[in-house]
């Protein structure tokens, strides 16, 4: 039976995590019971705190109680030396974060497909979000099959020429290795007017990653949005979690207020463990 929690004590949640845009070190840490996470484990993309320097941003995800982390670029530069890439992939270990994955990565040529699978074994990374050009899916399926790197394709929406929907990567990837899968970016689901919830349910056995996010309504024109407050059904995303025994993370990209995004992730972070509660 599912644990009910009142609209006090789910607004208080909230409450306790909002208010605070600065990283005062006497401030402390949010730190989530994991029964909050009702088998869900949350995580953050750091494209959320792009402009923000690595140190910044494992402080802003320790302080909302994010503990799993996926690096993009402007936090683990793809240009980085092998000795920059460890250094960088250690500082995020030592700060006590799993980090278990890198991307988005672009992949236009042969040399970025190599590049990108260096770069995760360098850092110690098991799961690559990309966006490989089709004609490279071969080599990508080559190098999943080399590394055992999983290669987790995103889907960008409306407009995109190469992944629009998730529907598109699964017809490029069926007969590939099945280590290349899917990052199901929900936010871009709902802005080609498709179902996310279905979308988990459908490809729930290649999944590897997930992008959690909301927006203001489900069309090309959709801007993203503190989670809750938007127009996805971010309940019945987590149900669909749940009744597939998703074994990935689920990492909020908040990418509304670049320049002062802790307020808002902290408000999505708050909104979510309430409804994991409510579903427990």
């Amino acid at each position: 039976m599912a644990q009910k929690i009142s609209r006090k004590s789910f607004l208080g949640g909230i409450a306790a995590l909002t208010g605070y845009s600065t990283l005062q070190p006497f401030i402390p840490e949010y730190r989530p019971e994991t029964s909050d996470h009702s088998g869900i484990q949350l995580g953050l993309a750091s494209y959320t705190c792009r402009e923000f320097s690595l140190d910044d941003t494992i402080a802003m995800a320790k302080r909302v109680g994010l503990m799993n982390i996926g690096l993009k670029s402007m936090h683990l530069p793809l240009e980085a030396s092998d000795d920059e890439i460890r250094m960088a992939a250690q500082k995020v270990r030592d700060a006590g974060l799993n980090l278990y994955a890198a991307g988005v990565i672009y992949m236009k040529s042969a040399e970025e497909v190599a590049n990108a699978f260096n770069y995760a074994q360098v850092a110690g990374i098991g799961v690559i979000v990309g966006v490989p050009n089709h004609d490279l899916l071969p080599q990508v399926n080559e190098l999943v099959k080399k590394t055992n790197i999983k290669v987790a394709i995103h889907n960008h929406g409306p407009g995109d020429s190469l992944y629009s929907s998730v529907n598109d990567v699964h017809n490029l990837i069926k007969d590939l290795d099945p280590r290349v899968g899917f990052c199901i970016d929900i936010g871009h689901v709902v802005r080609i007017n498709e179902d996310p919830a279905q979308m988990i349910m459908k490809y729930h056995d290649r999944l590897y990653d997930l992008h959690l996010k909301d927006e203001t309504q489900n069309t090309a024109e959709g801007t993203p949005l503190e989670i809750g407050r938007g127009v996805i059904d971010i309940p019945s995303v987590i149900k669909a979690l749940q009744k597939v025994k998703y074994q990935g993370f689920a990492a909020i990209e908040y990418e509304k207020d670049g320049k002062d995004p802790l307020p808002g992730l902290a408000e999505s972070v708050g909104y979510l463990h309430g409804v994991l509660k409510m579903l427990t």
